[in-house]
């Protein structure tokens, strides 16, 4: 089977379908051993500068429901046999990249600017509780027991209480101890201002600010839990296992 476009996605398998998303703003669903297609499903289109399309968000599926994101701006959930939308939830112009988390009923996942994080009911797409994150989350969310281990632009590795629904440590990365304090404000918000040199940055400006954004030690791995340790990369240059 092909796609219409680049892939970023991983893909998910549940019952011999293969569940995967495309730049081309469809999330498809072929047969995992043949690649027959068995149903496609559409998001969001962006005629005008097509930043806010496609699907980086690599699908979740659990119990007979698929979870993803895309860049256009809302979080949805679709039957897994028929592709059928069971709901989608806005997030007001910010990106969902990173993958859902599923767990007691609940759907988790982080967005882009501003950053927040939300926790919707799995099966309605109701906002349960949100949390701001301060920078992006791009880096997909890990769940082990009670806890909900985060990881943002601005090198925050924040674990999060599902019990009492708020943060109970926050872990900064070497990068950011060292530079986030120049780039970020007192709620952990970026100053767009200092790292934006051109008030209409063009492409080489932007692989600019990207560079010095991720001196702050930015978190784009996906945290893993092993037992008692939980580990995550960072563009910092380090690996960190944290207990």
């Amino acid at each position: 089977m092909q796609t219409g476009d680049v892939v970023h996605s991983c893909p998910a398998i549940a019952d011999g379908i293969l569940y995967i998303g495309s730049w081309d703003t469809y999330l498809y669903a072929p047969e995992a051993q043949t690649g027959k297609e068995q149903w496609r499903f559409k998001t969001g289109d962006d005629p005008e500068i097509h930043n806010h399309v496609g699907i980086q968000s690599s699908p979740s599926v659990m119990d007979g429901v698929v979870y993803f994101g895309s860049r256009d701006s809302f979080a949805y959930a679709v039957d897994a046999a028929t592709g059928k939308q069971l709901w989608k939830f806005s997030t007001d112009g910010s990106w969902v990249n990173n993958s859902i988390a599923v767990h007691d009923g609940k759907a988790y996942f982080g967005t882009s600017i501003p950053g927040i994080m939300h926790a919707v009911d799995a099966k309605t797409g109701k906002v349960v509780f949100d949390l701001p994150t301060g920078t992006p989350v791009f880096a997909s969310i890990a769940l082990a027991g009670d806890m909900l281990y985060m990881g943002n632009f601005g090198g925050k590795l924040t674990a999060i209480d599902l019990k009492t629904q708020k943060p109970a440590w926050v872990f900064d990365t070497d990068g950011a101890e060292q530079n986030a304090s120049a780039m970020t404000n007192a709620d952990g918000s970026i100053k767009f201002e200092r790292v934006f040199t051109s008030p209409k940055p063009f492409y080489d400006d932007m692989v600019l600010v990207v560079h010095k954004l991720f001196t702050m030690g930015t978190i784009l791995s996906s945290p893993v839990v092993v037992g008692h340790t939980l580990y995550f990369g960072s563009t910092d240059g380090n690996l960190y296992a944290l207990e």
